[in-house]
């Protein structure tokens, strides 16, 4: 087993959860109603819990956890930001990016699992797939909640 090609593919998780806190500290500050603040403190607590495991697996492996964050995350940061600064602060405009930095961590969660698992220990893959189950689990919440929000304007 390769530490270093291992060790990268952990920090590209960090990265990934790193986006995830930031995005939604970010979006929490944007919200004003209690029931976005309490979703995104959990999907923030997810992400807080993921990156603690990854780092500390860097660490074991002899690593340096990275501290940053991807490219699309900043790209996604900077779009929410603008978005909720045009919208006024609106619900759908912050759901909507949420509903996008999910999806795009989903989907590295999906990358490392089918494309980069020969890199991890057995003990890595059951770690990143039990992450993985927590991420999609949070990213259905927010779509949920979006196109249940969706649905309602509809109808009005």
């Amino acid at each position: 087993m390769d530490a270093t090609k291992s060790i990268d593919v952990l920090n590209t998780l960090i990265e990934i959860n790193n986006d995830r806190i930031n995005g939604y500290e970010t979006a929490s500050k944007e919200a004003e109603e209690t029931d976005l603040k309490t979703m995104f403190a959990k999907f923030t607590e997810t992400s807080l819990k993921c990156k603690a495991e990854l780092v500390a697996e860097v660490k074991r492996l002899g690593g340096k956890p990275t501290h940053e964050t991807t490219t699309s995350g900043k790209f996604f940061r900077i779009w929410m930001d603008i978005k909720a600064t045009i919208s006024g602060k609106d619900r759908k405009a912050i759901l909507s990016s949420c509903e996008f930095g999910e999806k795009a961590a989903v989907e590295t969660y999906e990358k490392v699992l089918s494309d980069k698992i020969e890199y991890l220990t057995p003990k890595e893959r059951i770690m990143i797939t039990e992450q993985h189950l927590l991420i999609k689990a949070d990213y259905a919440h927010v779509k949920k909640f979006h196109d249940k929000m969706l649905e309602t304007k509809q109808h009005h």
